[in-house]
């Protein structure tokens, strides 16, 4: 299955053309690519998103990415600091992905936006945002938020359509290029956004898996101590990225939030709406095992805590973090 989506991507570069046609994109980034390198930090300094040893803070691009069945396999998605999912009408689910560690040459396959992603964005400053659209109300407000914003219908000439999957599960974004618009626009480098990173507390409770759900999607997640990382399963099957390798963190939250409905309607129904400003409670797995936390995040600006009931900090282990918004105490959903 991986190899031939690596095909299809690879076919699908090829095509110049985004709904049937293509113009010139915004280009104030091409020559970008091309700048000199960023200031490089002299002593050892880490990712504030993965933990792992980084020459210098780079720039932070977010896409949100389709996550139904006819959209799998993503592509790019290995290479993402942070995964989050969040649950969208249907009860389905989406995938909001952070990069700025490494950035691959092609994500997606590319969607659009919802309300509860602004709140989420603003903890990163002014990252660049990629997505597909919004509808018509909520559009603005997105565009108008604290982003850089990719937008494609603005920069169409830096997206794609696959000519071997069904629209809309098609549409891909050259990552490099938008990444080299977010540096001539100067979003926000990499900070603190409250994980925090070392060596396994004491306790936590031995655990091989862990499953979460929304009401028509399921997620699993299931220790490997061959590559010391929860691999993850979606719908019953194994995850990949379309590159080959399969999905995974390091670390991973299930984040218990309070989920109600958004004002902007979908298909004329109001979606979820992932409450992630507040506190509750969450379950932190790392190295094979399962930590009871508290997590708060009082500030929209701000990051999210996580303590243990001592009241330390829960300490995740270095690598790629997925961050999973369960349904929690008084949701209006279920």
């Amino acid at each position: 299955m991986a190899g031939s989506a690596v095909v299809v991507v690879v076919a699908a570069i090829a095509a110049s053309q985004l709904l049937g046609g293509c113009a010139p994109s915004h280009h104030p980034a091409r020559q970008a690519r091309h700048a000199a390198a960023p200031h490089r930090v002299r002593g050892p300094l880490t990712s504030p998103f993965t933990g792992r040893r980084i020459p210098y803070l780079r720039r932070v691009l977010v896409f949100k990415i389709d996550n139904v069945p006819q959209a799998r396999p993503p592509t790019g998605l290995a290479k993402a600091d942070i995964v989050y999912l969040l649950p969208v009408e249907g009860g389905l689910s989406r995938i909001f992905a952070v990069f700025s560690s490494r950035i691959p040459r092609v994500v997606g396959p590319v969607r659009s936006t919802r309300k509860e992603d602004i709140k989420l964005l603003n903890q990163f400053g002014r990252p660049a945002f990629a997505f597909s659209g919004a509808q018509p109300g909520l559009l603005p407000v997105v565009e108008h938020s604290r982003i850089v914003n990719l937008y494609a219908g603005k920069y169409y000439g830096d997206y794609f359509r696959s000519f071997n999957r069904a629209a809309p599960y098609n549409l891909y974004a050259r990552a490099r290029v938008l990444f080299g618009v977010a540096q001539a626009r100067h979003a926000s480098k990499a900070r603190d956004i409250g994980f925090r990173f070392g060596p396994a507390p004491p306790g936590g409770r031995p655990t091989r898996s862990y499953f979460v759900h929304y009401p028509a999607a399921r997620f699993r997640f299931v220790w490997s101590r061959r590559q010391h990382r929860w691999l993850v399963w979606m719908d019953g099957a194994r995850s990949y990225d379309s590159g080959g390798p399969r999905l995974g963190g390091a670390t991973v939250v299930i984040q218990y939030v309070r989920v109600t409905r958004s004002v902007f309607l979908e298909l004329g129904h109001r979606p979820p709406y992932a409450n992630t400003v507040g506190h509750g409670h969450a379950v932190v797995l790392r190295d094979g095992r399962a930590w009871r936390v508290h997590w708060s995040r009082p500030d929209k600006n701000g990051g999210t805590a996580y303590r243990l009931p001592d009241g330390h900090r829960m300490l995740f282990a270095p690598g790629q973090v997925w961050v999973v918004f369960a349904i929690g105490p008084f949701s209006t959903i279920g």
